[in-house]
């Protein structure tokens, strides 16, 4: 397993352009997410996952920080690292990169174990909990780990 994960590079949609001519914030989210499921089957989640099992994963919380423009044509990547895990849900943290190696934004999420039956949140397979136990175990310390567990706020000055 690969604990320094890099998504190949995706393309910014002219579709996903808003009237700003920048990148809407929703499709921020589609590219973290559509990185991730290149990651997932090397965890062992993954189509063939919820095929077999009946049990998916689905985000519960993310927070996203936009830290520079991005723009039509741009083509990026993201990475993954794994902050902590249990046995039902996983927190992470990603950063998404122009292919020139600047930042363009951030993202932290929450994401459960999910039997789809209930649908309800349930423990992960032993060999999940394994896997994920080894990718946390083998991936590099992030450079900056100031974005994470940041909280929404507005700071008051004293009157």
């Amino acid at each position: 397993m690969n604990a320094s994960f890099r998504s190949s590079l995706m393309t910014v949609k002219p579709e996903w352009i808003d009237f700003n001519g920048h990148l809407n914030m929703a499709y921020y989210n589609v590219l973290f997410d559509q990185s991730i499921d290149e990651l997932y089957p090397q965890i062992g989640f993954g189509f063939d996952y919820v095929k077999t099992t009946g049990c998916t994963t689905y985000v519960a919380e993310f927070h996203v920080c936009y830290l520079r423009e991005l723009h039509e044509g741009n083509e990026v990547y993201a990475t993954f690292h794994l902050v902590d895990f249990d046995g039902k849900r996983f927190h992470s943290y990603s950063e998404l990169y122009h292919k020139d190696g600047w930042l363009a934004a951030t993202g932290e999420g929450l994401t459960l174990h999910v039997d789809q039956s209930g649908p309800k949140v349930a423990p992960m397979p032993q060999h999940i909990q394994d896997n994920l136990a080894a990718y946390k175990a083998s991936q590099p310390a992030l450079a900056d780990p100031s974005r994470i567990g940041r909280q929404i706020s507005l700071t008051r000055k004293p009157r």
